[in-house]
């Protein structure tokens, strides 16, 4: 079962002191356009606290979704974007020096787990595997958090939630998810939008008109077609809404392209100049 999903629209965040430690509650509904059943099977999870793993490319509406998912639920969300050197710690929390003072500052896993928020972990094979499994009580029946360094066991509260999210296009045999990993987690796959999805995607999200948005959106998908030259990232849905912010803003086509579509994607001249030949043979 394929999802795709998208993309943006600027949501208003609290500003209260929870806010401020790295949560956010969503007050306005951010813009999503469902493609097939992924909100009722995620509302489904959530009640059944099931973690949740979302596979897709870059910019194919993997955060959007999250966001609009904790919004729908009302619950607080935490989102960590997850790299090489992001340590346990980084995620349960350390001791800092404060006034003279040691004391303990809950990471953002365990400030979720507490609260009962959602906690995304974005791009999660890109964290260390002993990072990684920090998680795992949190994935199953126990839904606890043991932080060694205060002795503590923190239960998570109702309604917490754990999703995490990588694009498979990145995965080879140093960064992948362990099997004991990803059994606990429900899958759900997300692609880049049907095309008439992706025209209102852009025609909103850019602020451009419908012929405009059909245009780019003709334009991705032939560049879509480079893949198989050589091209390892294809232009997502966000990189053609920033294209499209550009010619809202009276950047002109050609050089919208470029720098919002083309430039971000390669370094290759072989590969940039069959880009612009596309986009003249497309939009011009």
């Amino acid at each position: 079962m394929s999802h795709s999903h998208l993309r943006t629209a600027v949501a208003t965040v609290d500003d209260s002191p929870e806010a401020m430690g790295g949560v956010r509650r969503l007050r306005e509904e951010p813009y999503y356009l469902p493609v097939s059943r992924e909100v009722e099977i995620f509302e489904t999870a959530h009640r059944a606290e099931l973690a949740v793993m979302l596979k897709g490319p870059t910019g194919c509406g993997k955060t959007r979704f999250v966001e609009h998912m904790a919004w729908r639920l009302d619950r607080p969300l935490v989102t960590v974007s997850c790299h090489d050197d992001l340590s346990a710690s980084d995620l349960t929390g350390r001791y800092l020096v404060k006034g003279g003072a040691t004391v303990w500052q809950d990471g953002p896993l365990t400030r979720a787990a507490r609260l009962g928020a959602i906690c995304y972990l974005d791009e999660v094979v890109e964290a260390r595997q002993d990072t990684v499994v920090v998680i795992h009580p949190l994935t199953d029946d126990r839904r606890v958090l043991p932080i060694e360094k205060v002795g503590e066991l923190v239960p998570a509260a109702a309604g917490f939630q754990l999703v995490v999210s990588y694009n498979p296009g990145y995965q080879h045999v140093l960064k992948d998810l362990k099997p004991s990993t990803r059994q606990r987690f429900v899958a759900l796959e997300f692609d880049f939008p049907p095309t008439e999805l992706e025209v209102r995607i852009v025609e909103k999200e850019g602020g451009v008109d419908a012929a405009v948005a059909r245009s780019l959106v003709a334009l991705a998908e032939r560049l879509r077609n480079l893949r198989d030259r050589g091209l390892t990232e294809v232009p997502s849905t966000r990189l053609l809404v920033a294209t499209a912010r550009l010619l809202s803003g009276g950047v002109p086509m050609t050089d919208a392209c470029t720098t919002a579509l083309i430039a971000p994607l390669s370094d290759d001249p072989d590969l940039i100049a069959t880009m612009r030949e596309l986009v003249d043979a497309t939009l011009v």
